[in-house]
Order: structure tokens, then C-alpha cells, then sequence
């Protein structure tokens, strides 16, 4: 398995679920994979559990809410490594549940700075290598959430949708440099971002009993998707959102 050979690539949000997962996919494919996230010592972990991989992963501790962090994660990458290939933007928070008229400035602000400005922040910092080069892919991890609203989820809906539009206004822009952009928008995933929705057996079952594929999704399931988007085998796609939901999205009920 070769698919991403002597790619380099950055996941953020990368200690846990769907990063952790696509970082572990990558480098069984053979990238080297700088995984990210706030602790040095949970990433470490990550990096001892995934050894003996054909590539390779490298723990680097980054706060993507901190302009100086996201800086020295791209200049340490390209100094140690000489290029970033692919980009997956994963790192997201949803600590704003709750009726839209509630939620405050402060709220806003973190959501903002952590699902939408650290995203937007990379893509400014990777992209311009990417199109020296004339190659690179980057993924951007939304939500259907971004697609159609979630009940008491305002500030996350806003963030995801906010983020697909960014997705196609950077394809528009640097699919003729030869970089390609594209997003991944997950339905329900056991991930600790949304354990509010599966820890509970009854919400659960209400929730995936409207999804023509009736089981929680999986890290890996997303994780697959991101594999593809990184590779040559989508060289003729950008600016699109692949929906993996379970069929959620298409529920009439």
C-alpha cells in the first residue's frame, strides 16, 4: 500500500477520532503524517500506538486558535520535511449548544476562531507552497450540520457552512495552480465532539433509525473518504463536499 508515497502531510485535530483515524490511514499509505493537537504527551501516545506503519507519523504540539502556533506547525513541517502535500483541517470544537438567542459574544468568537479562522489561517499559510509546486490537496472536515441546520447548534451550523463555502472559493481560485480543494462532511460519527448524540441508547436509536444505513459511523468510515481526496485518484475533483452520513440527509421521515 503506496497510494501517498514521500507525500508529507499535516493533520490537525489529530489526537483522537477522525484525525487520528485519517493520520493513520495516511501513513499506512506511506506519507509522512505531522499530527497536531493541543498536548504533547496525547500525541506522543498517538505516535507510539500507530508505529510500524509504511510511513511515518510525527507528533507536534499546535494550538490552532494561536496565529504563532499554526506559523511554526507550517515552518517546522517544511524546514524538517522540505514541502506539505496535504492538508486536512479536522481540529473543530461545538461548546455552544443551545437556543441561538442565547448563546454570547464569546461564543461566537471561540467558535469562529477554532472551526473557521485556524482553517483559514492554514490554507494561507500552506496554500502559496502548494502552488510553487503545483500540486497539493487539502481537505477541510465541515459537517451536514453545515448543510442543514442542527437544532440548538447555531454557532456550529454557521461554522460548517461557513467552512464549505470557503472550500469552493478556494478551489475556484487554486484548481488552475494545480491544487485541489474539498471537504468532507460527516453525519453522525462516535467522535467525543458528538458523544451527546450516541452516548444516550434511546437518542441514538432515534437518531440512526432515520438513516437508511443504521449504524453509528466510524472514524475510520471518514477516514477513508480523506484517503481518497489526498490521492491521485481524485485528480479531476475540487470544491465539492462529500457527504458520508449514512443516507441521513435523504431521510423523508
Amino acid at each position: 500500500m503506496s497510494q501517498l508515497k514521500n507525500k508529507v502531510a499535516i493533520v490537525t485535530g489529530a489526537s483522537r477520532g477522525i484525525g487520528k483515524s485519517t493520520a493513520e490511514v495516511f501513513a499506512r499509505e506511506g506519507a509522512t503524517v505531522v499530527i497536531c493537537g493541543r498536548k504533547q504527551n496525547t500525541l506522543d501516545q498517538v505516535s507510539e500506538e500507530l508505529k510500524g506503519l509504511a510511513g511515518r507519523i510525527v507528533p507536534m504540539a499546535c494550538h490552532v486558535g494561536k496565529l504563532e502556533d499554526l506559523q511554526r506547525l507550517v515552518d517546522t513541517t517544511t524546514r524538517d520535511f522540505g514541502k506539505i502535500d496535504i492538508l486536512v483541517n479536522n481540529a473543530a470544537t461545538n461548546i455552544a449548544q443551545g437556543p441561538g438567542i442565547e448563546m454570547d459574544d464569546g461564543q461566537f468568537d471561540k467558535m469562529v476562531d477554532v472551526n473557521l479562522k485556524s482553517t483559514y489561517r492554514l490554507m494561507r499559510l500552506v496554500a502559496p507552497g502548494m502552488c510553487e509546486r503545483g500540486s497539493g490537496s487539502i481537505i477541510n472536515i465541515a459537517s451536514i450540520a453545515g448543510i442543514r441546520p442542527q437544532f440548538h447548534g447555531l454557532l456550529y451550523s454557521m461554522t460548517k457552512a461557513a467552512l464549505i463555502m470557503m472550500t469552493q472559493s478556494y478551489a475556484l481560485e487554486l484548481g488552475p495552480k494545480g491544487v485541489r480543494v474539498n471537504a468532507i462532511a460527516p453525519g453522525l460519527v462516535q467522535t467525543v465532539l458528538s458523544e451527546y448524540y450516541w452516548k444516550d441508547e434511546t437518542r441514538l436509536q432515534q437518531l440512526i433509525s432515520h438513516q437508511p444505513i443504521r449504524h453509528l459511523g466510524q472514524p475510520p468510515e471518514i477516514a477513508d473518504v480523506a484517503l481518497l481526496l489526498a490521492s491521485d485518484a481524485s485528480s479531476y475533483l475540487t470544491g465539492q463536499t462529500i457527504v458520508v452520513d449514512g443516507g441521513r440527509l435523504l431521510s423523508s421521515m
